[in-house]
C-alpha cells in the first residue's frame, strides 16, 4: 500500500504523462486491474450527495470498472443528469421495515424471507466464514448495546442480513476484488461484514457526522473499522487528523477532497438589472448549516437599512419549519425565500444570479459538523465571494480576508457585518471572488482529485 508521499509522486507522474498523451495515459506501472470495485451506498442517488455520484462517474471515465450495491434506492423527484451517465450495474437490496419499536421476532418474520436465499448460498460457499461472521455480528449487538436501555443493538443483525445479500452478489459476480463504502457508519458496517464473509478487502470514505457522532459508531467500533480497512479516505485534513488518533495499526488514511468540474462551474454572471443584491445559501435544512444565524443576520441587515435579498435553497429537514417560523416572527418573509433542493444545473444558474454566498456552519451539541461543504467550493469556483465560519475543514478552503470571509460560529452580528461589507463594496466582492476561483483551480480540480483516488485503488488492488 502506498503512503501520501508516494501518492503525490504518482499523481505528478500521471499529470506529466497526460500532457504528452492527450490525458489518456496512466501513471507508469499502474495499468488498470481486471477486478472491479463494488461501491456500497446507504442511499442512491441523492441530490444532497452529488459528490458521490460525480466520483463514481469520474472513476468510470478514467477506466475503472464498478458495481453499485444500494441499501436504499432513493426516489427523489429530481436527479442530477450525471446519474444517467453512470454505467455501473446497480444491485438494490430488498427493503427493510424499521427496527424501532418493533419486536425483534416480528421484525425478523417481516424481513428475513427476502434475504434467506442469498444467505443460504453464502453458507454453502463459505460455511466457516459465515459462522464466524454471524458470531461477530451477534457479538457486536451485545458489545455495543444501547447506553440508554442496555438492550442489544439489533441494527447490527440487520446489517449482517444486508451484508449476506451483498456477499452473495459478490461471490456470484466473481470479478469484484475490492469493496468501498461511503460514510463510515451503516454502509461501512455492511462492507466490513461482507468482507469477512467473502475475504474481499474493504475501504471506506468518511465524511462528517459519521466521524464525529459517537451514536453512529459506539464504543471502539470506528477504531475497529479503521483497523480492518485496507485504507481510509476522508475529504479534509481536519478529519484525517481526527481519524489518525483512532488509527492503532497504521492503516493508510488519505485526505482527498471532493473535486469539482471546473468547466461546469465557470464564473459567468447573470446580471439581473434593477434587482436587489442576492445573498445565496445552499444546504440541507439541518442545524449544522447555521441557517438560523443567517436569518438573524438578515434581520440585522434590514434593521440597518441595507438593501438585499436572500434565498436559502436545500432539501427539507428538521430545521425548515424552525427557519420558516423565524422569518414570520422577524417579518422577513418577503426578504428571505426558502426554496426546495435543485439539480446541479439549476444550482449553477442560482450561483450565476447571486452576489454573495453565505453558509454559517456550526458544530452542534451532539458533535455533528460539516467537513468542507461542497457548495462553498462551487460558489468560489463561480467567483462568488463566500462568508462562512472557521470550523472543521473550512479554513483549509477559505483564508479569511483573502479568498473569503470567516466569522465566529453562532455570531449573527459578525455575520451581518461581513455581509454588509460585501454588499456595500463591489470591488471587495470582485477581489475576493477572483481569489476564490484561483484557489479552486489549484485545489479542487476533479480530474486531479479523481486521479488521486484512482491511484489509491490501484495500489490497493495490486498489493
Amino acid at each position: 500500500m502506498i503512503n501520501e508521499l508516494q501518492l503525490n509522486q504518482r499523481i505528478n507522474a500521471a499529470k506529466n504523462l497526460q500532457k504528452n498523451a492527450s490525458g489518456k495515459a496512466h501513471a507508469a506501472g499502474n495499468q488498470l486491474p481486471d477486478g472491479q470495485i463494488a461501491y456500497i451506498l446507504k442511499g442512491y442517488p441523492r441530490l444532497s450527495e452529488v459528490f458521490i455520484t460525480n466520483e463514481i462517474h469520474l472513476l468510470e471515465r478514467q477506466g475503472m470498472k464498478l458495481q453499485l450495491f444500494v441499501i436504499k434506492k432513493e426516489n427523489e423527484p429530481k436527479t442530477h443528469p450525471v446519474v444517467a451517465k453512470i454505467k455501473a450495474p446497480m444491485h438494490i437490496l430488498p427493503k427493510m421495515t424499521s427496527l424501532t419499536n418493533t419486536p425483534f421476532g416480528r421484525w425478523c418474520r417481516e424481513n428475513m424471507p427476502a434475504y434467506i436465499a442469498a444467505h443460504r448460498k453464502v453458507v454453502v460457499r463459505r460455511p466457516l466464514r459465515y459462522l464466524k461472521t454471524l458470531t461477530k455480528a451477534v457479538w457486536m449487538c451485545f458489545r455495543y448495546r444501547s447506553e440508554t436501555t442496555g438492550k442489544p443493538k439489533k441494527v447490527f443483525f440487520k446489517e449482517f442480513l444486508q451484508a449476506g445479500f451483498v456477499a452473495n452478489g459478490l461471490l456470484e459476480a466473481g470479478n469484484v476484488t475490492h469493496l468501498h463504502a461511503h460514510f463510515c457508519h451503516g454502509s461501512t458496517t455492511v462492507a466490513m461484514l461482507a468482507s469477512k464473509l467473502t475475504d474481499i478487502p474493504y475501504s471506506f470514505t468518511a465524511h462528517a457526522k459519521d466521524i464525529y457522532l459517537p451514536a453512529l459508531n459506539p464504543g471502539d467500533l470506528l477504531q475497529k473499522k479503521i483497523d480492518g480497512a485496507k485504507f481510509v479516505v476522508t475529504c479534509t485534513g481536519a478529519n484525517r487528523i481526527h481519524l489518525q488518533k483512532l488509527n492503532r495499526f497504521g492503516t493508510p488514511i488519505f485526505a482527498i477532497r471532493h473535486g469539482l468540474d471546473i468547466g461546469h462551474f465557470a464564473p459567468i454572471r447573470s446580471n439581473e438589472n434593477g434587482q436587489k443584491p442576492l445573498i445565496l445559501a445552499v444546504g440541507r435544512f439541518v442545524k449544522k448549516k447555521g441557517f438560523e444565524h443567517l436569518v438573524s443576520a438578515c434581520k440585522t441587515l434590514k434593521d440597518r437599512g441595507v438593501v438585499f435579498r436572500c434565498h436559502i435553497v436545500g432539501e427539507a429537514d428538521a430545521e425548515k419549519p424552525v427557519i420558516a417560523n423565524m422569518l414570520k416572527s422577524f417579518e422577513l418573509e418577503e426578504d428571505v425565500l426558502l426554496k426546495d433542493a435543485v439539480t446541479q444545473a439549476e444550482l449553477r444558474d442560482l450561483y450565476q444570479r447571486a452576489d454573495i454566498f453565505a453558509l454559517p456552519c456550526q458544530e452542534v451539541e451532539n458533535g455533528d459538523r460539516d467537513g468542507i461543504p461542497n457548495v462553498l467550493a462551487e460558489a468560489m469556483a463561480m467567483e462568488m465571494p463566500v462568508v462562512s465560519t472557521p470550523i472543521s475543514g473550512i479554513p483549509e478552503l477559505v483564508t479569511n480576508g483573502e479568498d473569503g470571509l470567516l466569522v465566529p460560529q453562532r455570531d449573527p452580528v459578525a455575520l451581518a457585518d461581513a455581509l454588509e461589507n460585501l454588499l456595500r463594496d463591489g470591488k471587495l466582492r470582485q477581489e475576493i471572488g477572483n481569489a476564490g476561483r484561483r484557489k479552486i483551480l489549484r485545489m479542487f480540480d476533479s480530474d486531479v482529485t479523481t486521479e488521486m483516488l484512482k491511484e489509491v485503488f490501484l495500489a490497493s488492488m495490486s498489493s
